[in-house]
């Protein structure tokens, strides 16, 4: 008999669970805010795409009482990877956070490149420079995406689930935002974000060709800038926010259109008594 992960009472965070077909799944309950108070249990989650849910994976997440499931993957990461597994009474919204096309050759050449290939698209720190670009693109250029989940949170899609496709970048990125509209404290946020740096966690890198050349020291070397999770992107999102709108305030005000009605909402929602 398989035995199934131990789903938690209601308004209490899971343990550490691993499952085994998604990668990187986590409670942020209990995270401090900056007025003393916590992040409740229960309410919002992380993780990597839920593709290769196994029944057992499945069966713990419908245990959880999820209202909505946000997917910030594009269409060519549901081409690699494949669609989610559907589960019972669990509303799927798709929200690209990126797109197909943008990158497409750089991913391309990530899968399917020589050594020579990856030198040049990620030696000498053009790997860490891509993705402290695309955490800061994604904090200006999405603002209608980002908008869209936190009003869906603040109205009726607890408890939610986030994910993309290894639940590091894109899903690290909205956390966060969530994360700070309810006033979560920026170091309890890079902690969160850092624990998908865990061996456990971290999304199994695919290449086309997985011979001891093509999965190489220096490969995996040069990969890691894109598959790691490192303070310095979450700390560009962070400054780019500050640089753009000049505090988290009127970036959610001015760049989110959140209300502070709605930021009460999501507090209601989110947030408990320490």
């Amino acid at each position: 008999m398989t035995q199934l992960p131990e789903v938690p009472p209601a308004g209490h965070g899971p343990k550490d669970v691993a499952l085994t077909g998604v990668r990187n799944f986590r409670d942020v309950g209990g995270l401090p805010t900056v007025d003393g108070r916590t992040v409740r249990h229960g309410r919002l989650y992380r993780s990597g795409h839920l593709a290769n849910a196994t029944e057992a994976d499945a069966s713990f997440l419908a245990g959880l009482g999820l209202h909505t499931i946000f997917d910030f993957r594009n269409a060519a990461d549901h081409k690699l990877d494949g669609l989610d597994v559907e589960l019972p009474g669990v509303r799927n919204v798709s929200i690209p956070l990126s797109d197909p096309a943008d990158g497409a050759e750089f991913w391309r050449l990530v899968r399917d490149g020589n050594i020579q290939q990856l030198r040049s698209i990620l030696a000498d720190g053009k790997g860490t420079e891509r993705m402290v670009a695309s955490y800061r693109s994604i904090i200006k250029d999405r603002t209608a995406e980002h908008s869209r989940v936190l009003h869906a949170l603040a109205e009726d899609s607890v408890p939610a689930l986030m994910h993309c496709a290894a639940g590091k970048d894109r899903a690290g990125l909205s956390i966060a935002v969530a994360l700070l509209a309810v006033g979560v404290e920026k170091e309890a946020i890079e902690a969160d974000y850092l624990k998908s740096n865990d061996a456990h966690r971290r999304y199994k890198v695919r290449r086309s060709d997985t011979s001891p050349v093509g999965m190489s020291d220096e490969v995996m070397e040069l990969l890691d800038p894109l598959f790691g999770a490192e303070a310095e992107y979450l700390a560009a999102a962070f400054s780019t926010i500050e640089e753009v709108w000049g505090s988290t305030d009127r970036y959610l005000l001015d760049g989110l259109k959140i209300s502070p009605e709605t930021r009460a909402k999501l507090r209601e929602r989110l947030v408990e008594d320490a």
